[in-house]
Formats: structure tokens, C-alpha cells, sequence
């Protein structure tokens, strides 16, 4: 055994190189099955982050059905979610094969690959504008000759210029392709939410069940599980089955032709409940843990019904294990997948036979599961990554559970510094993570861009603030009124403790978050705690997030600062723009300039303004990348960029990033997204920023939020469809 020696903290040697972490992790997503194929998107780093569908025949064999530029990607509600459905087609013979509908990236059409066929057709009409018509959670009619799903449709301006908000309702359209050439064969079944999803028809074809809600709440806030009657391509006779203003209901699976199975946070967890078409609903397994990730991706599911009854089920607290929950005695079975590396799993699907999933844990990638739910073995189909680090250099997480402010309970993961060779001497320089959502959450998985800190002897420590999907609707609900404020005293929090544990440096504690976990970031920077911090595409003035971002998030605002214009006074106090004189540390800035969820101005007005007070900072923008980045070179720069960042602020000299330049001057850095040149922190701009950019992700302006007229609590009723065209106009109920 070779002796460890000693190395500074964050300049010790690493085999995981910046390109590794960017290019070496396939992204899953959404799998599909049906008998012995298999169905997976699959985004790839190194093409841009193009997404495409896969396939996985009876013998083994592996494909790629959409060659590029065929981009498999939704931009519904701008997160996307599932974006393709297969099919069963008939040859000739009568034999049964598989297309594939899906949505397409560049335009958001929907295509349908006929098998065999050497290239997708249209089979949605052409929208008035690129992108104006979008669809999503798709599910096949009861007959096979229709998709039903999820349509949001973005109007022409109105009168002046102004936007108008996107329009959403559930709608089918015939695989034929008739709708190709002729809008009026799309069938609009039910409109007037705000927002739909999960649209899912009665085994029996006759009724028709899925979940909506209206602004200003979001779905893990309030949503409603609706049904109606399905005739005639129609819906009608539409009631709520369950839900309200203070209850969130999630994922509908049939149980047969008239009772529905879903999950509800009613008891304060999201548990498992049934209900038929009349009646009350009943728990099937009430417990204090979360059987849902909460609303994630449109499409996925946290649970599947067998053809037998049973549920194979996820539950747990942020990190969710799958269980076998066996109606015929209310008792539910661990599967133990953890023996196999698989701690934690995101999604699962079935045919009724057989159950695939998403899953992995700190030191397994992300994979595509085969699960048999009668022993729990599973069998990998596919990894995100083959080619992994040697285990010595993976962290092994730690959960703890720290004291916030007036004692209330902070979850938490470390991941220490790790080397099979090295090691440091005294505390450990940490950087603390703040997840983005911000009602969203930290997981237990396998994240190379982690290892690549911890095997340079920088610590990780990822919290889960109040707010946090995964421990409850009460630990949720400590956000509500509350963000900015909350959040950043759990991190710092979080970040005092591990220091007063003897891991971490006090004088050597970073922050970092993306999105609204950036807003976190740079608020936690106006007290003492970090020497530095990173918002990667980060919040930084709520005024004009209210008035900028997307429809889905547009009065997300309401429930966690409060309703504008009476709570402008607070919307200030919380949004960093307004205190960067508060900000007197170093700040590293990420940001896309196609940006649709925080538009890239945000970022600029706050490099401005800390340039203003001489603060020394950095901002870096990505052209053409949107809220994230998905083009493998893009992401290895910003890696780079950042550890040369805590390099500089710490004190060391980190290996293989190129020093970055803080600056007191208003000087962004622009990097293209097709460009070569050297390391992020010292890149030219190689496109003009205002020119075309790879993803046309642009956010659409948004009418100001004092001018939105009051709507009730309660929610509006949808407005059953009567088989009309789509582009009919329904009043709501």
C-alpha cells in the first residue's frame, strides 16, 4: 500500500479532468417499455446537448432512432419533460411494430418515425411562428389511432407589441398526419386551467383523467385531479375527483375502467391514495415519507400499477427507493437495489410485466433499470457514463442534520475531500451548494463535477434548505413568504456547522448555486460567512424576474416573496441588485445569453453594479446556451473557470485550469458556443452577441404583474371540449 502523502487543499493531482465531467455522463431520460423493447431519451454533451430517442430490441441491440439534426426536446412550460411516445403500427402482415412520435427541439412539432422508414413526418400543423405551438405528456388513445397530450400555444403579440400569455389545454391528434396540413383534425378536449398534465384515458377508453392548476400557484402548492367522460372525441360531464387550493395530487394511474390510483400530500407527504369515479378517496399506505420526487418532469411517474394490482412504488425522503406495495394485505415491501450501487431512483415505467427505471447512487451513474419486482434484481441497460474514475477518487457522502435558526431541523450531504494518494492537513476548504428551484432538492447521486472538487481536496457540502422536496409539506412551506431569507440562513447554517465539527476552514467557505439557488448564493454573501461565491445563471433582481421570466414560473414569485405590487418593498430587499453594497466579496457569474427562466440582462445589471462599488468579480456568458448548459465544451469551461476562481480567492494553484481575471471593470467575458480557443477564463467572444444563437430559447416579455387582474382562490373549472378544432377559442367554465 503506498503511503499517502501531504498536499496543499485544492492543489492536490486529479485524474478527473474538466472534459471528463463535461463530456463523460450520457444524460436519461424518460424510459418507455413495452414487452421486451425499450425506449430511453438520451441528451449527449458532445453534440451540443441534442437529445435523441433509443431504442433497445428483444435480442439486446441498441439504436439511435433520431440521427441529427433530429433534436427529441420539449420546450413546454420551457423545463420541457417526456417528449416522445412509441407507437404500435401494423405492416402488412398484421404484425405489430413500433414508431415513435416525437417533439422536435427546432421547431416543437410533432413528428411521427414510422419503423423502418428513413425519415420523420410532420403530423402537427406548421404554428404561426417557430415554437408557437409545443407539446408534451404524451399518451396513446384507447383505440391506437390518436396522441393525446399536453398543447401550450404561444399567441401572436397582441395590440402594441405586447405578448401574450401562452394557452394551455389537452388536446389529440390523429397518427395519420392529417393535422399536418389541416389544423382543424387536432381536437382540443378540454381547456381553461392554467396548466395541465399527466391527461390519461380509462383503460375502457371512456373516461379521461388528468391533473391541472391555476397561477399564482404552483403544482406542489395546489393542483386538482379532474376527470370527465371521453365520447365521441369529447370530454364532458368534468368534475374534480380530489385536490384544492392547499393540496397537491400528482401522477393518476388507472386501476381499471373506474377507480384511479394517485399521489396527494393531503396527510403532509405525498402518499399513495385510490378513488373511484364517486366516493371518497382512500390511503393505501399512509407514512411519513414522500412517494414522489414532487412535480419534476411533465410525463414522469414516480409509480407503476403490475397487471396483477400491485404498485411498484418510490418512497423515502430526498433520495426515493423503489417498494412493492401489494393491495390484497396494505403492506409494502422494500426492494433492496442498494446492494447493487442503486440508492436512488427518479422515475419508473411498466407495461404491466415489466418495470424499468432511472437510477444510480453516489459512486453508480445514472442508469437505464430493469427491475424485477418479485426479488428486486435489477439488470443495467444503460450508463450514463461506462468509463468511471477509480472508486478512490469518488467521495462518500455523508448525511447530517444541523440546527437552523430557532432550532429547526437543516438536511444536508457531505462529500469530503478525497484522494487515494493525498491528503491535507487541518480543515478542509468546502464549497457550499445551494440546489436551484427553489423548491426543489439535492440527491444522493453519482455527479462527477463533485468529484472533481473533492479529488482536488475541496469538500462539498450540499444542503437541502427549508423549502426542500422530501422531508414534508411543513418543511416545504418554511419557504413560503420566505425565500431569500430562509434559505440563506440554512446554508449558512449548514456551513458554521460542519466549521464547528473541525472539517471545514472558516476562512476558507465558498457558496455556489444555480438559478434561484444563485439568488441564495449571493445573498448569503452580504454576511460573513463565505469568502466567495458562484451563481451559475442565478436570480438577481426579483422585479424584474416577476415582469421577465416564463409563464410557468411567472407568479412562482406570490407564494414565496408575496403578490406584487404590494410586496414590491420586500421583492427590493430580497433581490441582490438592490444589495450589492452589501456584497463585499468575490463573485464569479454564469450565465447563458439565451437565457428564457432568468434572461441574461439580470446578470449584467448586477456585473454593473458590483463593478460600481469595486467589487472584484467576473462574469462569464455562454452565447447561444439557454438556463444551463448543455454544450459539452461550454460546461468544461465553466469548471474550469470556477475552480480557477476559489483558486484565486483561496490561495492555490489549481491544476489544469487557467488562471481566471477578477475585476473591479464591467467586463464580461462572451464565450461561443462554437468556439476552440483556450480555457473559459480567458476566452474572446467568437459570435456577435446579438446575432443567431444554437438554441432560439428567447424569453418572451411578459405583461407587468400589477397590471394581472385578480383571480380567485378557488380554481377555474376546465371547459370540457365538444369535438371542436383546436384553434376554436372555449370560454372558461
Amino acid at each position: 500500500m503506498t503511503d499517502r502523502v501531504t498536499a496543499p487543499y485544492g492543489a492536490w493531482p486529479s485524474p478527473i479532468a474538466a472534459s471528463d465531467v463535461s463530456r463523460g455522463e450520457r444524460l436519461l431520460g424518460s424510459p418507455s417499455v413495452i414487452g421486451a423493447h425499450t425506449w430511453w431519451e438520451e441528451s449527449r454533451p458532445e453534440e451540443g446537448g441534442r437529445t435523441t430517442v433509443m431504442h433497445r430490441g428483444a435480442d439486446g441491440t441498441v439504436a439511435e432512432l433520431l440521427a441529427a439534426p433530429w433534436d427529441a426536446h420539449t420546450r413546454v412550460h420551457e423545463y420541457g419533460g417526456r417528449s416522445y411516445l412509441p407507437v404500435p403500427r401494423r405492416d402488412d402482415k398484421a404484425i405489430t411494430r413500433y414508431g415513435v412520435v416525437f417533439s422536435n427541439l427546432d421547431d416543437q412539432r410533432l413528428y411521427l418515425l414510422e419503423p423502418g422508414a428513413a425519415a420523420p413526418r410532420p403530423i402537427s400543423p406548421e404554428p404561426h411562428a417557430p415554437a408557437a405551438l409545443r407539446y408534451a405528456d404524451f399518451a396513446l388513445s384507447p383505440d391506437g389511432k390518436r396522441v393525446i397530450c399536453v398543447r401550450e400555444s404561444h399567441p401572436e403579440p397582441a395590440a402594441g407589441g405586447a405578448a401574450a400569455r401562452p394557452r394551455r389545454a389537452i388536446v389529440s391528434l390523429p397518427l395519420s398526419g392529417r393535422a399536418a396540413e389541416d389544423p382543424g383534425a387536432v381536437t382540443e378536449l378540454v381547456s381553461g386551467a392554467d396548466f395541465y398534465a399527466w391527461p390519461t384515458p380509462s383503460p375502457d377508453g371512456r373516461h379521461l383523467v388528468w391533473v391541472s392548476w391555476n397561477h399564482p400557484r404552483m403544482p406542489w402548492d395546489g393542483t386538482e385531479l379532474r376527470v370527465g367522460t371521453l365520447a365521441d372525441g369529447a370530454v364532458s360531464n368534468v368534475y374534480t375527483l380530489k385536490g384544492g387550493i392547499n393540496e397537491s395530487v400528482l401522477a393518476p394511474v388507472w386501476r381499471d375502467d373506474s377507480t384511479v390510483s394517485f399521489v396527494s400530500d393531503w396527510p403532509g407527504w405525498w402518499n399513495l391514495y385510490e378513488i373511484g369515479l364517486t366516493g371518497p378517496a382512500i390511503a393505501l399506505y399512509p407514512a411519513e415519507e414522500e412517494f414522489a420526487h414532487g412535480f419534476t418532469r411533465l410525463g414522469d411517474r414516480p409509480y407503476t400499477r403490475l397487471a396483477d394490482g400491485r404498485l411498484v412504488a418510490l418512497s423515502g425522503h430526498a433520495d426515493l427507493t423503489p417498494g412493492v406495495y401489494d393491495p390484497a394485505t396494505a403492506e409494502l415491501t422494500p426492494l433492496d437495489t442498494g446492494r447493487e450501487g442503486l440508492t436512488s431512483w427518479l422515475t419508473l415505467e411498466s407495461d404491466g410485466d415489466t418495470v424499468v427505471g432511472l437510477a444510480g447512487g453516489p459512486r453508480t451513474p445514472l442508469s437505464l433499470v430493469r427491475l424485477d419486482p418479485r426479488t428486486g434484481r435489477t439488470e443495467v441497460l444503460r450508463r450514463a457514463a461506462e468509463n468511471l474514475p477509480d472508486p478512490g477518487y469518488l467521495p462518500e457522502p455523508r448525511a447530517i442534520t444541523v440546527s437552523g435558526r430557532y432550532g429547526a431541523a437543516v438536511h444536508a450531504t457531505v462529500y469530503p475531500p478525497t484522494h487515494p494518494g493525498v491528503e491535507g492537513e487541518g480543515p478542509a476548504p468546502y464549497v457550499v451548494w445551494a440546489h436551484g428551484g427553489p423548491v426543489g432538492k439535492a440527491l444522493g447521486l453519482l455527479d462527477l463535477a463533485k468529484a472533481f472538487y473533492t479529488s482536488r481536496g475541496i469538500g462539498i457540502l450540499d444542503v437541502n434548505y427549508g423549502g426542500s422536496v422530501g422531508f414534508g409539506r411543513t418543511y416545504r412551506e418554511r419557504l413560503h413568504g420566505q425565500w431569500g431569507v430562509v434559505d440563506v440562513e440554512d446554508v449558512t447554517a449548514a456551513a458554521r456547522a460542519l466549521v464547528e465539527q473541525g472539517a471545514a476552514d472558516l476562512e476558507r467557505l465558498a457558496v455556489r448555486g444555480n438559478s434561484a439557488g444563485g439568488l441564495t448564493t449571493l445573498l448569503a454573501l452580504t454576511g460573513d460567512t463565505f469568502a466567495c461565491g458562484t451563481s451559475a445563471w442565478g436570480v438577481t433582481d426579483l422585479l424584474r424576474l416577476a415582469g421577465e421570466t416564463h409563464d410557468f414560473e411567472s407568479r412562482y414569485l406570490d407564494g414565496l416573496v408575496g403578490p406584487l405590487p404590494g410586496y414590491a418593498a420586500t421583492y427590493r430587499e430580497r433581490s441582490p441588485i438592490d444589495r450589492a453594497d452589501e456584497l463585499a466579496r468575490p463573485v464569479l457569474l454564469l450565465q447563458g445569453s439565451a437565457d428564457p427562466v432568468v434572461p441574461a440582462n439580470q446578470a449584467h445589471a448586477l456585473a454593473a453594479s458590483l463593478s460600481e462599488r469595486g467589487i472584484r468579480h467576473a462574469l462569464i456568458e455562454f452565447e447561444g446556451e439557454g438556463h444551463g448548459l448543455r454544450a459539452a465544451d461550454n460546461r468544461r469551461r465553466a469548471l474550469e473557470a470556477e475552480l480557477a476562481f476559489y483558486g484565486e480567492v483561496f490561495g492555490f494553484t489549481p491544476e489544469g485550469a487557467a488562471p481566471i481575471a477578477l475585476s473591479t471593470d464591467y467586463a464580461p467575458v462572451r464565450v461561443g458556443a462554437a468556439s476552440s480557443a483556450g480555457g473559459a477564463a480567458g476566452a474572446e467572444a467568437a459570435h456577435d452577441p446579438e446575432g443567431e444563437t444554437d438554441l432560439d430559447l428567447v424569453a418572451e416579455p411578459l405583461p407587468p404583474l400589477d397590471a394581472h387582474e385578480p383571480r380567485a382562490d378557488a380554481q377555474r373549472a376546465e371547459t370540457p371540449g365538444r369535438g371542436l378544432p383546436a384553434g376554436q377559442e372555449h370560454g372558461e367554465g
